[in-house]
């Protein structure tokens, strides 16, 4: 098995139980002092429409490339806003700056490991574009469709961005561990995420569609906590509805070649001038 041909490989042990301990307890204690207020309170999800209508068009998503906010799970809020479940139970990912505001994610991305991983790939300047706290709650955990990361993460040339998904909680068939199509980076990008403005106001809009991908094509990754999966930006993945009751936690964040690379100002991520992408070797 190989990244250039397969698009993903899976290194197991490369955290130790330790490790990911910390990253949950400093989660636990961002969920612990969470105050989302009532409006952003906004429902993620993967299903192109709902996707449009409820992360586009608000503010909240758009505006947290810089940020650590907080995104939920379908059904967990009443008409009014207010916890079905407890909050704790009820996030579906924190994101997008947690590599850039908080100290312990921070030496994480940055640790020697990463850094090591990341030089042996022949990355010359890498810089980390995004990260996420991933939770993937018991029984209703959502499904992940199909995708690949650089619909949302666009560069020219392709073959830029690299995701680094580290599982900090076993991922297993029952509780959502992802699922990849083999060799299916090498075909460029069927949809992409772009900016658009409605009126005065910024929204997203997707251009394509993505294919309807053969089920069979896709293979179960189940790792233990502490492995870490490279994802190359155009490999097709997905993730199925947690029904178990495990959670999945993960912590992702991708990386971008700068070297050569132009970071599409299409992007719905783009960065700022006090938050820029930071180099990923320090």
């Amino acid at each position: 098995m190989s990244f250039q041909e397969d698009g993903f490989l899976v290194l197991e042990g490369f955290l130790s139980a330790d490790e990911c301990v910390a990253m949950q307890q400093r989660i636990g204690e961002l969920v612990a002092d969470m105050d989302v207020p009532l409006h952003c309170r906004i429902e993620f999800s993967t299903q192109e429409e709902e996707q449009l209508r409820s992360q586009g068009k608000k503010d909240y998503f758009l505006s947290s490339g810089d940020k650590i906010r907080f995104f939920f799970e379908k059904g967990v809020f009443d008409e009014k806003g207010n916890f079905l479940v407890p909050p704790e139970k009820s996030i579906n990912k924190i994101g997008h700056a947690l590599h850039a505001h908080d100290p312990v994610f921070r030496h994480v991305t940055h640790s020697p490991k990463v850094q090591a991983l990341a030089k042996s790939l022949g990355l010359q300047m890498p810089v980390v574009v995004q990260s996420m706290y991933i939770f993937k709650q018991p029984h209703f955990g959502g499904e992940v469709s199909p995708h690949q990361d650089s619909t949302f993460l666009y560069t020219e040339p392709l073959g830029r961005v690299l995701g680094i998904w580290i599982a900090l909680e076993d991922a297993t068939l029952e509780n959502g561990c992802l699922w990849f199509i083999p060799g299916s980076h090498t075909g460029g990008v069927s949809r992409r995420m772009v900016r658009a403005f409605a009126g005065l106001k910024l929204n997203t809009r997707f251009l394509g569609s993505e294919p309807v991908w053969d089920d069979s094509l896709f293979v179960p990754t189940p790792v233990q906590r502490g492995a870490l999966i490279l994802i190359h930006g155009e490999v097709v993945h997905k993730s199925e509805q947690n029904l178990s009751d495990r959670s999945r936690h993960a912590y992702t964040f991708h990386l971008m070649e700068s070297l050569g690379t132009m970071w599409s100002p299409e992007n719905w991520l783009q960065p700022t001038a006090e938050l820029p992408f930071p180099p990923l070797y320090t």
